[in-house]
């Protein structure tokens, strides 16, 4: 039976952020996850999960400035050591609200400028993340974004993903499968998945949901996912399914497509 975590970074946001813990819980969600906890405390964070009996999945390290459009910055000439700091805030934020998987994002590449170059930073800083996180028993995973979404986004297919990772070897480096941007970018959902789980190295360490196009419940759109659903747990995944998607109304109201799964 797959498990879902509600991404409180898109849902229940008719609440305030630390209201949407309590609403998650109350409609059977047993973990969550969203895209930064920076603006609030760790421990008021903590306070909330503790109090709704839920688990944290996963988080991003801090992206650069994200109000000026940065989209991260692991992939970025010259910003090594704001890098390095961002992975130790998000690893001192995963230490207290218990969460095994950190995400980093690699960030914007204009049509002028050198990818070879801005390929051998990602992978030296995705060495260094690897290496930080695995003292605390953390994984680094990272993701292929759609350029739709995210115009200009460095990593956008899956093999390639991989393919860093293996370049990389580290042992808790693996890679965000997003269903949703996949299926955009690529398709051919359900082969890929079934390519990339049981990979001796790398691997897929998180998997994220919404219904395509419009990036509404994942039972709107062109995707079957009770048949996605069911084939990721024939591969074995025991990790959270994150539910990275925009309510087409009212987030409790949209959970009809949860019911079976709870």
């Amino acid at each position: 039976m797959p498990k879902f975590a509600a991404n409180l970074t898109m849902m229940y946001t008719e609440h305030a952020f630390l209201d949407r813990f309590a609403a998650a819980s109350r409609d059977g969600f047993k973990a969550v996850e969203f895209l930064f906890p920076y603006d609030f405390a760790a421990q008021d964070i903590e306070q909330r999960l503790k109090d709704n009996n839920l688990t944290q999945a996963l988080f991003n390290a801090p992206p650069g400035d994200w109000s000026k459009g940065e989209r991260g910055i692991a992939s970025i000439p010259g910003r090594e050591e704001e890098f390095k700091q961002s992975v130790e805030k998000g690893l001192e934020y995963a230490a207290i609200l218990g969460n095994k998987k950190l995400h980093v994002m690699a960030g914007l590449i204009a049509k002028d400028q050198p990818r070879d170059k801005h390929r051998e930073t990602y992978k030296k800083n995705l060495d260094y993340a690897a290496r930080e996180a695995r003292k605390a028993n953390i994984g680094i995973v990272i993701e292929p974004i759609n350029t739709r979404d995210i115009p200009g986004f460095f990593l956008n297919r899956q093999d390639e993903a991989q393919q860093i990772c293996d370049e990389i070897n580290a042992p808790n480096l693996q890679v965000q499968f997003d269903i949703y941007h996949c299926q955009i970018v690529e398709g051919d959902i359900a082969i890929k998945l079934k390519r990339d789980m049981k990979r001796p190295n790398a691997g897929i360490g998180h998997i994220q949901i919404a219904g395509v196009p419009e990036r509404h419940e994942p039972s709107i759109g062109e995707l079957n996912y009770p048949y996605l659903f069911d084939l990721i747990d024939s591969l074995g995944y025991e990790g959270y399914i994150g539910c990275e998607y925009k309510p087409k109304a009212g987030t409790s109201e949209g959970l009809g497509w949860l019911k079976p799964y709870l």
